[in-house]
């Protein structure tokens, strides 16, 4: 096992049900991944001095009844992540500083961090909670957003495994993660790859044919690149579907039906200065279904 296989998950809590999902979900993904779990609650009556009036410095109060309350969610989430997972190792802290500064000040030492859609300061009404699309964005690991159909968690016995490819450099590094993450679950793997007309002199061939060569030449690239794969799972079922369109659009149609949905950091429609791509930041707000943000370029 190399080193950021063994660096834990980490998942953020803060006592609401969608934390909850999470904390369920990281414990059986830190199963999966053979490491140790560490459950971080970020305490902002903790935090730092802060400005005060006329340049004085002063803390927020922090009364003992909200300390032991801390202290208590920690120990339930803990016993509860033991109850999920009991072979893994459990640690739970509470940590200075917003949820979003906390976790991806932790994302630096952990092999992933989960959050949940809402909670960990999300308000009603927002699509996904700000921290999770800040840890998304800002995170030096990959990110996990577990989302729930209807407000409920998800079935974790059904259901594909979804990768969402745009080149052949990006499937390099999210297929590992696709194929992992499918034999272990006993799964079949679902790689969808969309494209768009890019170039094409209209005054000088049919959009319809240069669209049916380009739908050929797609096909046969995503044949190739899962055909070594498959050699590696032989016991992965592997379907893959090339379209023309909108990658958000079309994983998001995957989602219905999808456990895991894997996607990069930034995709190719990213812009320089993005920290998370457009089809990543659309699957954390709209998939009914986890979603793995895998960040490829992990400082450490």
């Amino acid at each position: 096992m190399n080193k950021a296989q063994a660096d834990p998950v980490v998942v953020g809590i803060d006592g609401s049900g969608t934390a909850r999902r999470a904390l369920r979900w990281a414990a059986r993904e830190a199963a999966r991944r053979h490491v140790g779990l560490r459950i971080v609650y970020g305490d902002v009556f903790a935090a730092p001095l802060l400005p005060g009036i006329r340049g004085r410095r002063t803390t927020p109060p922090q009364p003992g009844p909200v300390r032991a309350d801390v202290e208590t969610l920690l120990a339930e989430a803990a016993e509860a992540a033991r109850r999920e997972s009991p072979e893994i190792t459990v640690e739970a802290v509470s940590l200075p500083g917003s949820p979003a500064s906390v976790l991806i000040n932790e994302s630096s030492r952990a092999g992933l961090v989960v959050v949940g859609d809402r909670g960990l300061g999300g308000f009603t009404g927002l699509l996904a909670g700000s921290v999770a699309v800040a840890v998304a964005a800002h995170g030096h690991s990959s990110t996990a957003v577990v989302r729930a159909r209807n407000g409920h968690e998800q079935s974790s016995t059904h259901g594909p495994v979804v990768v969402g490819l745009d080149g052949s450099r990006q499937a390099e590094q999210l297929l590992p993660h696709g194929f992992d993450a499918a034999a272990d679950y006993d799964a079949p793997l679902h790689v969808v790859h969309t494209w768009n007309l890019v170039g094409v002199d209209v005054r000088r061939m049919r959009v319809g044919l240069a669209a049916n060569e380009i739908q050929a030449g797609e096909e046969r690239l995503m044949s190739e690149l899962l055909g070594g794969w498959s050699e590696r799972y032989p016991d992965v079922a592997v379907r893959h579907f090339v379209s023309r369109g909108s990658a958000a659009a079309e994983l998001l149609g995957h989602a219905e039906q999808a456990r895991l949905i894997i996607v990069g950091a930034r995709g190719r429609g990213g812009f320089t200065g993005m920290l998370l791509g457009s089809t990543s930041q659309a699957l954390i707000h709209h998939a009914p279904c986890p979603i793995l943000v895998v960040r490829t370029a992990n400082p450490r």
